[in-house]
């Protein structure tokens, strides 16, 4: 590890992340749940904007997402997978605290429809 001259606890500067570092660290985190699909718009291309929403506050970070949930998953299961792997995510990456992760499962999608 390089000496930068910092003494413990001391920085040289703030830190502060855009909202699009937070929504790409979320939209990671829900793609890695197996039998999700961010939900798309109305021509089938994936659209962040509609699928995730984040505020802040000083209780902390609010995370909403919209998925598609493959045919023969549970959906409480993949409700669940997704709400600890968006808080783990990011609360690992960035210093933010994940107050609530509220999970909108649109639509079931069967094999025909998936791609």
């Amino acid at each position: 590890m390089a000496d930068l001259g910092l003494k413990n606890g001391e920085s040289r500067g703030k830190v502060t992340y855009d909202e699009s570092i937070i929504n790409g660290i979320v939209a990671v985190a829900v793609s890695g749940v197996e039998g999700v699909i961010l939900k798309s718009d109305k021509k089938g291309k994936k659209s962040l904007k509609d699928s995730i929403k984040i505020v802040s506050d000083k209780t902390g970070v609010h995370v909403t997402v919209k998925v598609d949930v493959l045919y023969g998953y549970s959906i409480p299961d993949i409700a669940f997978n997704i709400q600890h792997g968006i808080k783990q995510s990011v609360e690992e990456m960035s210093r933010y605290h994940i107050a609530d992760v509220d999970v909108y499962v649109n639509d079931v999608l069967f094999e025909d429809k998936a791609v």
